[in-house]
């Protein structure tokens, strides 16, 4: 694969067994960069809600946001493949409701869409395929429903609970998904759900031996609040942000900037005519003054 050319659906499919790098972002300039250092996927996940908003779980992003945040990635004109979270809410409903608003992103700039479920969703990932929209299923751990598994819990402790999860991936991969990301589940359950289709999975503390690994960009750099156990922080820009603006208060305070360098300045002759030209000026108002005592 060229590395100029875009990233497809296809190149997903033909990484399957290689180690393929998404990062989750989502704006402009950091979408430009993780670009320039070679990921193959940008998710613009329905994170964006806490991690630049400050609200406390996935609930509380709306279609609105996605789409927005999906326009700014692909003002990037990334290389890498852009795929758009579909919101809480944004495709239980209905299959047509879910084919509409998959549509929505599409046209803010999205080359696939992300579903979190398994069986209880094929209907409308098969509805969004048939459509043209290519998705990206999402099991394990689902954020959006946080509130029915009872806080965010390791998923596939158990026999049962593992071979349920496959039976979710394999549907999901039956109804058109090419590719499925599992988050947060038992190491040796992603690995035999990775082995057991022929989609990519793409994991996110879920062990080694996927097809590949996602991670939110506010946790690789040190940004987030929270810092889950399984995200790698390469760099703590939390603490350099907050030595740079604390060097800048004092700067401002103590006069130190901004200095010569950093503004311009009037030529001499041009600065002089200023001062003439107000020097005018204040004495038409005081002549004004007296003229109306």
């Amino acid at each position: 694969m060229g590395r100029d050319r875009k990233v497809t659906v296809t190149d997903f499919l033909n990484m399957k067994g290689g180690q393929i790098v998404m990062v989750a972002t989502y704006d402009y300039i950091t979408a430009k960069l993780c670009d320039q250092a070679g990921v193959d996927g940008i998710l613009i996940g329905d994170s964006v809600i806490m991690n630049l908003y400050g609200f406390p779980t996935t609930h509380y992003a709306t279609l609105r946001d996605i789409a927005r945040h999906t326009q700014a990635v692909a003002n990037a004109k990334p290389r890498a493949l852009v795929v758009a979270d579909m919101p809480f809410m944004s495709y239980e409903a209905s299959r047509r409701e879910a084919v509409k608003n998959a549509s929505k992103l599409i046209r803010a700039g999205a080359d696939a869409v992300k579903l979190e479920g398994g069986e209880e969703i094929v209907d409308k990932v098969e509805a969004i395929v048939k459509a043209g929209i290519p998705v990206m299923g999402h099991i394990g751990l689902t954020p959006q429903r946080v509130l029915r598994l009872g806080g965010y819990r390791l998923m596939g402790k158990t026999a049962e609970m593992g071979l349920k999860l496959l039976e979710d991936a394999k549907a999901l991969e039956e109804a058109g998904a090419f590719s499925i990301v599992i988050e947060f589940t038992a190491a040796e359950v992603a690995a035999e759900i990775t082995r057991r289709l022929r989609i990519p999975t793409i994991c996110i503390g879920a062990g080694p031996e996927c097809d590949g690994q996602i991670l939110v960009l506010h946790d690789m750099v040190g940004l987030s609040e929270i810092e889950p156990f399984f995200a790698k922080k390469y760099i703590n820009l939390r603490e350099q942000i907050l030595r740079a603006v604390s060097e800048y208060v004092q700067d401002v305070k103590q006069r130190r900037f901004p200095g010569p360098e950093h503004y311009r300045k009037m030529r001499r002759e041009e600065y002089e005519r200023f001062l003439k030209m107000l020097e005018s000026r204040d004495e038409a108002q005081r002549e004004g003054m007296h003229s109306r005592c």
